[in-house]
């Protein structure tokens, strides 16, 4: 299957401000790659790139075998972009945004209207179209912004932490059309900051830190890479959690919190062990209050291969956005 985004060693500083280190990334046609990254490891400055809004300081990317930088102009029309905030204008009504921007692809009057029409409907906006769009929710703008980077119909899709803010709802419905546009053959980039996000919807992920790609693989592979299943004990007494430690060491390394009474066991296959566990703590006589099961969070797959959670990088500067569909007019 031929790669219908590559990048190979790119590199992107800002004054001493390194953003990306030399990131190598490869997205096969029709799937989906998932860029996961703490704020400020340089995912964003990664698709400005790809979507010819930055030129890197060295390093090359091809978009549909064409060159970002040599060959902007005609990738410009074959990509669709949404980047983390809306790229519409608060003071046209949705259905004016979508259609000035299929103006900016050179569609005609009369086509314009029709696809504008037909995002409106796709994305449940019809009954706000003729509204301006500062008076719409953040999960309306969201979706029109989404329908504004489709309006060209692109066979490359950017998604620059497109659900960042949303409410689970909005969230499940983009999830909903991001499944229904690969489906039908888009290839998609998307970046987030959302482990489960990535896990509904990459085929593949890059992990990104420090402007440096540091892991690769699906969801599962990642979290089997930070320990796999973890069953946390929680006990009655704390006396009684040094206790429980020895009497499950022979299934794993466990880690103990004294402050929360709760023992975690890292296990390559929770369920088939769960019993044994129990029997275990049983035969020791350790009284608990809580047990369960869980798969590797977010926040354990950042904190084993980033040393940080997701959240305690600062964000990026908040420079001006534009949509891919304005850059190419």
């Amino acid at each position: 299957m031929a790669n219908a985004i590559e990048a190979e060693g790119l590199r992107k500083s800002y004054g001493d401000t390194v953003a990306l280190a030399g990131v190598d990334l490869q997205v096969p046609e029709a799937t989906v790659l998932g860029v996961l990254g703490p704020n400020g490891a340089g995912k964003t400055t990664a698709v400005r790139i790809l979507t010819t809004l930055l030129h890197p300081d060295a390093g090359s990317a091809r978009v549909a075998g064409l060159d970002v930088v040599r060959d902007a102009a005609r990738v410009r029309p074959i990509i669709g972009l949404a980047g983390q905030y809306a790229a519409v204008d608060d003071n046209l009504t949705g259905r004016e945004n979508l259609h000035m921007i299929a103006r900016l692809y050179h569609m005609g009057r009369g086509q314009a209207a029709l696809r504008a029409d037909e995002l409106l409907e796709r994305f449940e906006l019809t009954a706000a179209a003729d509204r301006a769009v500062k008076t719409y929710s953040g999960g309306m703008r969201r979706r029109l912004d989404l329908g504004a980077s489709l309006v060209n119909r692109p066979s490359i899709l950017f998604l620059d932490e497109p659900t960042t803010g949303l409410d689970p709802r909005s969230r499940t419905m983009l999830w909903g059309t991001i499944r229904d546009l690969v489906s039908d053959g888009t290839t998609l980039l998307l970046t987030t900051q959302y482990l489960e996000e990535a896990d509904v919807l990459a085929d593949r992920i890059s992990v990104i830190d420090d402007g440096r790609v540091i892991a690769e693989g699906t969801a599962d592979e990642l979290k089997t890479r930070v320990g796999g299943d973890r069953i946390d004990v929680h006990v009655a007494d704390i006396e009684d959690l040094p206790v429980a430690a020895r009497a499950l060491g022979a299934l794993g390394e466990p880690t103990l919190d004294e402050v929360a009474q709760r023992l975690s066991l890292p296990v390559s296959s929770g369920t088939s062990v769960l019993a044994d566990v129990v029997r275990r703590l049983d035969d020791a006589n350790v009284a608990i209050t809580e047990l369960a099961l869980r798969r590797p969070t977010l926040d354990d797959v950042f904190l084993t291969l980033t040393g940080s959670t997701a959240e305690d990088a600062p964000p990026p500067p908040r420079g001006r956005r534009r949509s891919t569909a304005r850059s190419a007019a």
